[in-house]
């Protein structure tokens, strides 16, 4: 597929996925979200890359956006468990054990979540917070 012909939010993930920088990306998932409000995906990965650059109030606000209008996802459900953590704020064990239960149910989604937590660690390496999600999922 040629790139004028991929989505906004393709382009931008193909970006992500290419190594560009989270802050880079913000104002194109701003723009995503703003133009498909009730697309759950980009609301998911808005608050990834707020969390990647300590805009953990916008996250909180993003990823619990992302899990009401898609409460199966387990990255938002991390995302918001990560919001949480950074803002200290609770509940955070009820979002961790959905995603744990999730991979009980479906062991396939593992090695998505585990390459998620891998990239966040490469790109913020000090991330405390993905460091105890990742504990307690036991990865």
């Amino acid at each position: 597929m040629e790139s004028s012909q991929q989505s906004p939010f393709d382009k931008a993930m193909s970006r992500y996925q290419s190594g560009a920088q989270a802050t880079e990306l913000i104002k194109d998932f701003e723009l995503i979200t703003a133009s498909a409000p009730n697309q759950a995906a980009g609301w998911t990965c808005l608050a990834w890359l707020q969390l990647l650059c300590d805009q953990n109030e916008e996250a909180l606000r993003s990823a619990r956006i992302a899990v009401k209008l898609n409460g199966q996802d387990p990255q938002a459900r991390i995302n918001l468990s990560l919001a949480l953590l950074e803002t200290k704020s609770k509940g955070v064990r009820d979002h961790i054990e959905f995603v744990q239960r999730a991979l009980l149910v479906v062991p396939e989604l593992e090695q998505e979540i585990r390459n998620s937590i891998e990239d966040g660690l490469e790109r913020k390496s000090d991330w405390k917070a993905l460091l105890k999600v990742k504990a307690w999922l036991e990865f």
